[in-house]
């Protein structure tokens, strides 16, 4: 036990640490963990330098007659996964199949022309779980408590 506290109270005195947002350190950061990663892990260094290794934005919009925002999609495509951020829509068009054709053409744009076999999203219990299990999402991980009293659900689906 002593050698541990004495280990902790040496490397407290090697570091000084500090807290707040820092952009410069923060992208300095992600490019060491990416260079450690791409180190250690195969399938990684062979996707460097390759186009899946981007992340490319995939944004579906949909717009009622007058050009107001009704529903939309964002999300991106990474290697062969379409990842959905945010699904949204309008109260007034909600039950009209538009967050279908929406999800449809979003997984569409990512099979045909970018290439992608898989989708995964995050939703929370209040939202939109049951609408996507209907299109074929499978629960691969819930979170209950996140946040406290909300439960969230990884939800991925096989494309194509």
């Amino acid at each position: 036990m002593q050698n541990w506290l004495a280990s902790a109270f040496m490397v407290s005195r090697m570091f000084r640490i500090e807290t707040g947002d820092d952009r410069e350190r923060r992208d300095l950061l992600r490019r060491r963990l990416l260079d450690t990663n791409t180190a250690a892990s195969p399938v990684l260094r062979a996707l460097r330098g390759t186009p899946g290794e981007r992340e490319l934005p995939l944004h579906v919009w949909a717009l009622d007659s007058t050009g107001a925002l009704a529903g939309g999609l964002v999300g991106h495509t990474w290697t062969t996964w379409l990842h959905v951020t945010y699904l949204w829509v309008d109260d007034s068009h909600r039950g009209s199949g538009l967050g279908s054709r929406l999800l449809t053409e979003a997984e569409h744009m990512a099979t045909a022309e970018r290439g992608c076999r898989n989708a995964r999203l995050e939703t929370w219990d209040f939202q939109a779980p049951g609408f996507y299990k209907k299109r074929g999402y499978e629960v691969v991980c819930v979170i209950p408590d996140y946040p406290p009293g909300i439960t969230e659900y990884t939800l991925t689906k096989r494309l194509g």
